[in-house]
């Protein structure tokens, strides 16, 4: 796998993501909003970089031309479907074959087998109904955007980010299928580690049609659980 393009390049998690990617030896496509592409200035001359809304179906046509793997940063800004509209476009132009990693939170759900406590359950409503209110995002939009992505044929792999937290990396993250499972109990995880996690999903096929929860290696409950191995 040679080129890949990253949805969202400008963020935080993009950030990250660009000299991971770089370190490997990767052709990289950025696509961001163009009011966000000095952001990225610090890469210039090592990345192509496209500017404008990844909602732009012709912006990402452009960008996936001829990619391995299309990175996504699975963002629910405002409230006209974004998250939704970028992963469609994604499924519709990534290059038959490529690999294809979107992002998003723990509250997604694949087969409803997820265990969540209420207190979750509360927060996760509460900032939907408050997002939502203000006009600053639809977490809803992030789920219609991943059900696309599970109904897909495309080789695609949904990574459900735990809270996040920064700092210096701690290592590749350990995942489980079900938010619930013990390993996850101590829900954090550095964003540098989130990205470590998409970009080298790439080249794990173990990954293909799986939602992998994640939490740092480095936490008590993921110490925890590689101690009973």
């Amino acid at each position: 796998m040679k080129k890949v393009c990253i949805v969202g390049a400008s963020g935080k998690l993009g950030q990250y993501m660009v000299p991971q990617l770089l370190d490997r030896g990767y052709e990289i496509v950025g696509v961001c909003r163009e009011r966000s592409v000095g952001k990225l200035d610090a890469f210039k001359g090592r990345i192509t970089v496209i500017p404008g809304f990844t909602t732009d179906r012709a912006v990402i046509q452009k960008a996936v031309a001829g990619c391995d793997g299309v990175l996504v940063v699975l963002t629910p800004l405002g409230v006209h479907q974004y998250a939704s509209k970028t992963a469609q476009a994604v499924l519709d132009y990534a290059p038959a074959g490529a690999r294809l990693i979107f992002s998003c939170g723990w509250h997604i759900t694949r087969d409803g087998q997820d265990l969540y406590s209420p207190t979750f359950l509360a927060v996760v409503k509460a900032v939907t109904w408050l997002a939502r209110l203000v006009r600053f995002a639809d977490l809803n939009d992030q789920v219609e955007a991943c059900r696309r992505v599970f109904a897909s044929d495309t080789r695609w792999t949904v990574v459900r980010g735990s809270d996040l937290e920064e700092g210096e990396s701690q290592g590749l993250p350990v995942w489980s299928r079900h938010v619930g499972d013990p390993i996850l109990k101590s829900n954090i995880t550095r964003r540098v580690d989130f990205g470590l996690f998409m970009v080298a999903a790439l080249e794990n096929d173990a990954l293909i049609h799986e939602a992998p929860a994640i939490v740092s290696c480095q936490t008590p409950s993921a110490l925890a659980s590689a101690a009973k191995i």
